[in-house]
């Protein structure tokens, strides 16, 4: 088990650094040791124009709960990223008691963003938890790429960045010349596990990788490396889900649910209680941009035995999402715009939404911001 303890959060969630004597003596499991020892090497070995981060990098384990895949904003007349929105927006999450935020991910326009970009909008937001009272939230940073070289470089600068996980796509483009077995597929997150100074996440997302869809044997397999610590699953089956959570509770030596070796996230608001009944260890979903309480309220009424109160707010949380589904990063944009009065527009070739769009996403997310807001 990874060594925690009481940190200021308001999710009540438990955390841990790597600084200070409260690691002496303590008894932790190989995976947690290894992960410990190789922040500890990679804030030596990054320090390089980056001794500022690699100075403050602590361990902040994956929990159970709640994660946000950030958007990210733009000047209205330049498009150039807007920092000071990405910083608010990360505090309004972290405010309302979210377990960590991912940047770089499909919400947040990655594939929109120059390599230094990325850098600036991670490190943005890393410095904004840091300087409001939220230094023990972890960030997932995406770092997915077509070649094995530049994936591991993403990494890099996730890492140099205040990033504390790599979420990582499998490699697309090329997939009808990948080895049988999808043994490319392994060799390729394996190299980048071994090269990466920060743990990888599985991102398996088939509507972003041209229908390419990580079996359950392929990530039970790959969750052996000591440095793939978890997954994402977007493509919303929850057979898969409870599968690969199964393998993976069984391959651990002393299981705890609320300090897994390996997370299992489902990827979408819409089976947040689905994922928690097969023993999921949460979302990280974009719909907790508009409605982050909503969303840890649903997962808190069903790990408290609540069944009938989850089934209520997960049916809202279903009925929202499937707005955001069609709208997309557009659409959710024009959500937040509409209910709190900020975001803007996606970086063009993305269309800015209609007077008529916006009225439509803003009514289909009318029964969650009410639900949210009751929630205050």
């Amino acid at each position: 088990m990874a060594p925690h303890m009481d940190a200021p959060s308001p999710s009540g969630s438990l955390r841990s650094s790597l600084d200070g004597p409260r690691y002496t003596g303590l008894s932790l499991a190989p995976r947690q040791r290894a992960l410990i020892d190789g922040y500890r090497s990679s804030s030596e070995s990054l320090t390089d124009g980056a001794s500022t981060i690699a100075d403050v990098h602590t361990y902040r384990p994956l929990i159970p709960g709640v994660y946000v895949p950030t958007m990210c904003f733009f000047e209205a007349k330049t498009e150039d990223v807007d920092t000071t929105t990405i910083a608010q927006h990360a505090v309004r999450l972290a405010r309302a008691g979210v377990t960590g935020l991912a940047t770089q991910g499909s919400n947040g326009e990655a594939v929109h963003l120059t390599h230094a970009e990325r850098y600036t909008v991670t490190e943005t937001t890393r410095r904004a938890l840091n300087e409001n009272g939220f230094s023990h939230l972890p960030i997932i940073v995406g770092c997915g790429s077509q070649s094995t070289r530049e994936t591991i470089e993403y990494c890099r600068e996730a890492y140099e960045a205040g990033g504390d996980y790599a979420l990582v796509l499998p490699p697309s483009y090329y997939a009808g010349l990948f080895a049988p077995a999808c043994e490319t597929i392994i060799e390729y997150f394996h190299t980048v596990a071994d090269s990466s100074p920060i743990p990888l996440l599985i991102y398996n997302f088939p509507g972003a990788v041209g229908g390419l869809d990580l079996s359950s044997d392929i990530i039970i397999k790959l969750s052996r490396h000591p440095n793939i610590v978890g997954v994402k699953l977007t493509c919303g089956n929850t057979g898969k889900l409870n599968r690969v959570v199964s393998a993976t509770r069984r391959l651990t030596k002393l299981y705890d649910y609320d300090h897994p070796e390996f997370v299992v996230l489902g990827g979408s608001a819409d089976f947040l209680v689905q994922t928690l009944a097969v023993g999921g260890h949460g979302i990280l979903a974009g719909l907790a941009n508009l409605a982050p309480k909503a969303c840890l309220s649903t997962m808190r009424l069903y790990l408290e035995g609540s069944m009938e109160e989850a089934q209520h707010l997960q049916d809202t949380l279903s009925d929202g999402d499937w707005t955001a589904i069609q709208g997309g990063v557009v659409g959710t944009k024009a959500g937040l715009q509409a209910w709190l009065g900020y975001a803007g527009y996606a970086r063009s070739p993305l269309p800015k939404p209609t007077e008529e769009q916006a009225q439509k996403w803003k009514d289909g997310f009318k029964s969650l911001m009410e639900l949210e807001k009751s929630l205050d």
